[in-house]
């Protein structure tokens, strides 16, 4: 809410008055937080109403109409101002996705979270949990979340770059493999054995890329063990080991796998004439062309050929 809370009285009631039906929407729905009127008024509009039954301050006349007709309930489940009566109702409500909801309140204790009968999917990250999304720099509600048995709590908390080491510690042994791939996305300080548990499960993928490209992914000790790998994906990380030898680095830009020979063909360690060779090797030609060790006056023909004017 800490955008429109600080715009003065006048810029907010004129967003609200705008020309612009889209504008005078999006303003209203940051409005509805702490006005029912405004709320009611968005519940009529279709475009609106699952947003501003999720944020918006209730009536507890308008909660009720909503249960009985069944209308967007996942939303009102997640409402902050709903009534403890109606969450209670909600708990048990037929719909799997009412109950997921539920589950996520902030005002839950761990007991009664853990009473309600949930199911989390393998692959949700837990994003929509607004009152955590808001709390990443929060240690109480870090806490909170990465303390919790409930999966998509401790999801959402790994999204915050603000662990503090304990509870980086505890999220780093649930097992969770979406718990890891967010914290090599988002976290600093992700320890080791998590980004590469990371990196062996996800291979190509994006979150793969980030654990390796993540600054304490280990680099130590590669190539001795991973040189002679049946994957390619695992003969790449060789390069990346300080103590890898130029012969090496020249044997890998050989590799069978197109992955691996680019990463060869990069290194500064690999001798001058493969790096020449490498040049002229469609697959290779631009990792080769983009090692600082290649010496000024080839960067330069590299340019000449591709027609870059000096």
């Amino acid at each position: 809410m800490g955008t429109w809370e600080v715009l003065p009285p006048g810029d907010r009631s004129a967003l609200l008055a705008d020309a612009d039906p889209e504008v005078r929407r999006a303003a209203a729905l940051w409005e509805c937080r702490r006005d029912a009127q405004v709320t009611a008024e968005l519940l009529r509009d279709p475009k609106a109403a699952a947003k501003a039954l999720r944020r918006g301050l209730l009536v507890r006349a308008d909660a009720e109409r909503c249960v009985a007709e069944r209308t967007h309930l996942p939303a009102l489940a997640e409402n902050p101002s709903l009534p403890a009566d109606i969450v209670e109702r909600l708990s048990v409500d037929p719909d799997e996705a009412v109950r997921l909801a539920v589950s996520l309140r902030s005002e839950l204790d761990e007991t009664r979270r853990m009473a309600i009968d949930f199911t989390v999917g393998d692959f949700d990250r837990g994003d929509g949990v607004q009152w955590v999304r808001d709390g990443l720099a929060d240690p109480e509600v870090l806490r909170r979340a990465a303390t919790s048995a409930h999966p998509l709590l401790r999801r959402a908390a790994a999204r915050s770059p603000h662990l503090p080491p304990d509870l980086l510690r505890l999220l780093a042994r649930v097992e969770d493999p979406v718990v890891e791939n967010l914290m090599s996305i988002h976290h600093p300080d992700t320890p080791e054995e998590v980004l590469m548990r990371v990196f062996a499960r996800l291979g190509g993928t994006f979150s793969a890329w980030m654990a390796e490209t993540h600054p304490r992914f280990p680099r130590e000790g590669l190539a001795a063990r991973y040189v002679d790998h049946p994957d390619g994906k695992y003969r790449r990380l060789a390069v990346r080991d300080p103590a890898a030898t130029p012969a090496l680095i020249e044997r890998l830009s050989h590799d069978p796998e197109v992955w691996t020979r680019q990463a060869a063909a990069g290194d500064p360690r690999l001798p001058l004439h493969r790096l020449r060779e490498a040049l002229h090797v469609p697959e290779l030609a631009s990792s080769a062309g983009a090692n600082p060790a290649l010496p000024e006056e080839e960067m330069a023909a590299v340019l000449d050929r591709a027609g870059v004017p000096a």
